[in-house]
């Protein structure tokens, strides 16, 4: 089968960067296109780039050229399929005008998130959402779209309770988040502002999670927009001293009376019908741990089977029931089952079901 060629926005960033990385070798698709501002375009991807992310710069980027952001570029590389990586101002201008034009985007971006028509794709929580597409005025006129993915804090919680919903039913959510470092992008946070300390503050963070996190759980509805799920989310988040992985506190209200023993066979038996089927995908997206001690950023944060999708489980702990509540905690890795390798996996169940070729 031929590769489907495919093109990075914002590819000199950090989840530019992951998304070089998640894409390396892919058995589906073909980096051929790197793009970032103008002042890097002409330069090569190599000789331009600080590398930040895991491991070593793949050898398919490194020589690559950097161009500008230019729909005819892409085309002229045979490239329809964007991975964007850009800032959420320079997307709500790039990525329309891009699907305008008839380029499948999947973002990384906050722009069109909250958009009435365009979903926040998890195919494991809710894959049906995808359908939105079809009623974008892009895929009408040009055969374009655009398909985000959650913010990378959201994300993890978003899997978590897609088990518990299903199962028993939600009430009511509060989260606290103690997020890694990466998600502040590179140089991202001065060394003397986190050493030793902790932020309790992240811009827009909270006021994401409580929305975005009630849009995925929400209901594909007939007149074809979300229906968001009728629960409250109070999410409250810091930023803290670890390279990669987000760990959540999160305490659920559920809608009828559980034992702590269902809950944890709900979400260690989570299973999605293409779990282990797509590349990037996960055979397990929820790893339930035992030890009291776990999950941790160290040990748990590239959690996820095959090697694809190492990185793309989500890791959930000290389970306990406190009346018709479930106290968990979480983690997740926020470049990859938060960011480029979540983008990825919706590229690949968007091939699947024939909406790219």
């Amino acid at each position: 089968m031929a590769k489907v060629p495919v093109g990075i926005l914002g590819a000199t960033g950090m989840v530019g960067q992951w998304f070089a990385r998640c894409l390396e070798d892919h058995p589906w698709f073909e980096i051929r296109a790197l793009a970032a501002s103008e002042r890097s375009a002409g330069r090569v991807y190599g000789e331009l780039v600080r590398w930040n992310a895991d491991g070593e710069m793949p050898a398919a980027v490194r020589r690559l050229p950097v161009h500008p952001v230019d729909p005819g570029v892409f085309s002229d590389l045979g490239v329809r399929v964007l991975f964007s990586a850009l800032p959420a101002d320079q997307a709500l201008v790039a990525e329309r005008a891009l699907a305008d034009k008839g380029f499948w985007v999947f973002s990384n971006a906050a722009a069109f998130r909250m958009d009435r028509l365009t979903p926040i794709l998890i195919p494991e929580v809710n894959a049906g959402h995808i359908r939105l597409v079809e009623r974008q005025p892009s895929r009408k006129a040009s055969g374009g779209f655009i398909v985000t993915n959650a913010n990378c804090t959201t994300t993890g919680l978003a899997v978590a309770l897609r088990p518990l919903q299903d199962l028993f039913g939600i009430r009511s959510v509060v989260m606290s988040s103690y997020q890694a470092l990466s998600g502040a992008g590179y140089p991202g946070v001065a060394s003397m502002d986190i050493t030793g300390n902790v932020l309790p503050h992240i811009q827009k963070e909270e006021e994401k999670v409580e929305l975005e996190t009630k849009k995925i759980l929400g209901v594909l509805a007939p007149g074809g927009a979300v229906r968001p799920a009728a629960f409250d989310v109070v999410a409250s988040c810091c930023r803290v001293a670890v390279r990669y992985g987000h760990l959540e506190t999160v305490l659920v209200g559920l809608g009828k009376d559980f034992d702590e023993g269902r809950a944890r066979e709900a979400l260690g038996g989570f299973r999605w019908e293409l779990s282990g089927r797509l590349p990037t995908a996960p055979r397990r997206p929820v790893i339930v741990r035992d030890e009291p001690d776990r999950p941790q950023p160290r040990l748990d944060c590239d959690a996820g089977s095959p090697e694809r999708a190492r990185g793309m489980a989500v890791t959930v702990g000290r389970l306990r029931k406190a009346g018709r509540r479930l106290r968990f905690y979480l983690l997740s890795h926020n470049t990859v089952r938060g960011a480029a390798g979540a983008s990825v996996l919706n590229a690949e169940y968007a091939k699947k079901l024939g909406y790219i070729g």
